[in-house]
């Protein structure tokens, strides 16, 4: 078959299954099977796949089918115009959690800093942080030893020198000083992750589950943050669209920081929100 005759019947099996998204994901599997850009991909409809390419296609369809993520079948997700390895470890990437990136990039770029990136899964905010601030000194920790495998191998993909560190929050770690204390923790509600799609619940639990109210992470960040901060550090952290209020009254609560500021997603989401020690 060629690529528009395989994509054509893959697409047509997908939305008799109700998968969401059927021409992208089909055009990153060929993609992806073929190692051919996305843009070969859409101008070379009629190049024709060979028995084990297409073999490969149609049994990683099936997969599509029983709502295992793109991401984890194709084993890569692109980020920050950098490229990751990604397994069924790992939070996947989103373009929302750019934002929270950018927003450090543009903060410090060209400086010398110190950051820590807590709950760092994939590695993708770390690694995307030392590729763009060449002179940061970065750590990276995550509770799970399977996830900061994911991570190594993403940090010598993206040939970037990363301090990782198995830790649940700070309990292991020794630094202290940093400049930037960077998560993306988890935020959903326990209750809410039963509700949530059938892809999103292929992911890890424990990169989802936020608590009762989702908060359990944000209150340890920033109870126990304050120690490991620099005099004038900075927090910054990717939210649920409806956290910000209680985030900021947590933050007025504690009296140790100042609320700086809070940015939305390209959707118009409340995404992320920055303090300061004072």
């Amino acid at each position: 078959m060629t690529i528009n005759e395989v994509i054509k019947k893959g697409i047509y099996e997908l939305k008799e299954n109700n998968i969401d998204e059927p021409t992208l994901k089909l055009r990153m599997l060929v993609s992806s099977v073929l190692n051919k850009p996305k843009e070969f991909i859409m101008a070379h409809g009629e190049y024709v796949l060979d028995n084990s390419q297409e073999k490969d296609v149609m049994e990683k369809i099936e997969k599509i089918k029983e709502n295992i993520p793109i991401q984890y079948i194709i084993n890569n997700q692109e980020f920050m115009k950098l490229n990751f390895y990604i397994d069924e470890n790992v939070l996947i990437p989103r373009s929302d959690t750019e934002i929270l990136v950018e927003e450090i990039i543009n903060t410090y770029e060209n400086k010398r800093v110190k950051i820590l990136d807590l709950c760092t899964g994939s590695g993708c905010i770390a690694i995307s942080l030392k590729k763009y601030i060449p002179n940061a000194e970065v750590y990276a920790s995550d509770v799970s030893k399977s996830a900061l495998e994911v991570a190594k191998i993403n940090a010598k993909r993206n040939d970037t020198e990363i301090k990782f560190v198995i830790s649940n929050l700070f309990n292991d770690i020794i630094n202290k000083n940093f400049d930037i204390i960077v998560s993306n923790p988890p935020y959903i509600k326990t209750k809410i992750i039963d509700t949530l799609s059938k892809e999103v619940q292929k992911e890890p639990k424990i990169a989802l589950d936020g608590g009762i109210d989702g908060l359990f992470f944000y209150r340890k960040i920033i109870k126990e943050g304050y120690e490991y901060l620099a005099h004038g550090g900075m927090i910054f952290l990717e939210i649920g669209y409806d956290q910000k209020q209680e985030l900021i009254d947590i933050i007025k609560e504690d009296k140790r920081y100042k609320f700086i500021e809070s940015k939305k997603d390209l959707g118009d989401n409340d995404r992320i929100i920055v303090i300061r020690k004072e």
